[in-house]
Parts: structure tokens; sequence; C-alpha cells
């Protein structure tokens, strides 16, 4: 009998910095011959239910990210601030009522960093195991 062995996908934080690339990095690892390129937080997680790219719809993987330390700090609560700042000034189509809260919440301790938020998206997805190393 053959043991079930999950696909092992790599993200690596010494590759990136900031949002976009992140975005680049998980475009690479995730999309593979595809043309299809992650842009939005929405587009990440839509990726994440498979189907194309390198994994298929609920098949088991596993995401390791290595870095994640240095992740944690790029994606941190300046970056964070930065980005809602961003979507609040830029308007529609973006919520600016839901930006200016979640920017709050941050600014309060309360809210969540990127980081933290990418982490959540990953996590719900019930066939991605994430090991942070």
């Amino acid at each position: 009998m053959e043991l079930d062995k999950n696909k092992i996908i790599t993200i690596d934080g010494s590759r990136f910095s900031d949002l976009p690339g992140f975005y680049d990095e998980v475009s690479l690892v995730l999309m593979k011959n595809t043309d299809w390129k992650v842009g939005t937080l929405d587009g990440f997680d839509d990726i994440l239910y498979g189907g194309f790219g390198v994994f298929e719809s609920r098949e088991k993987i596993e995401i390791r990210w290595k870095e994640s330390q240095k992740s944690k700090e790029d994606l941190g609560l300046e970056t964070t601030r930065i980005f809602y700042q961003n979507k609040i000034r830029q308007g529609k189509p973006f919520n600016i009522e839901l930006m200016q809260e979640k920017l709050d919440s941050l600014l309060s301790g309360k809210g969540q960093t990127l980081f933290e938020i990418l982490v959540e998206i990953i996590e719900s997805h019930k066939n991605i195991t994430l090991i942070l190393e």
C-alpha cells in the first residue's frame, strides 16, 4: 500500500520584501506554465483552491514558507499601514470606510498585518498544510 504523499510547494521569503514581491513569488511557484499572475489578496485565495497551476482542486499539499520570520517583519505593521493608506487614498473601487476601520484596528494593536492575513488565507484551505520555517 502506497502512502499518500503531499505535494510540497516552497515560498521563499528571501526572494521578496513586499506584497508585490510576494505575489510574484507565489505566481512563480503556484502558477507555473500559466499566463495568470497573482495580484490581489482575493486572487491569492482563489489560486489556493487549485485546479489550475501546479495542483488540483482539493489535492492535499504542503506549503513551506522559508524565511517566514523575515516575511513577518517585511509584511508587518508598517507595510500594512501603507497598504491601507494607499487603498484609502485611491478611493473607489475600495470601500474607504472599511479600509479606515481596518487601519484604525491595526494601529490600535487589534488588527492583522499583511503577513497574518496571508497566513490566515492559507490556513483557511483545509487541504493545505502550512509550515513556517
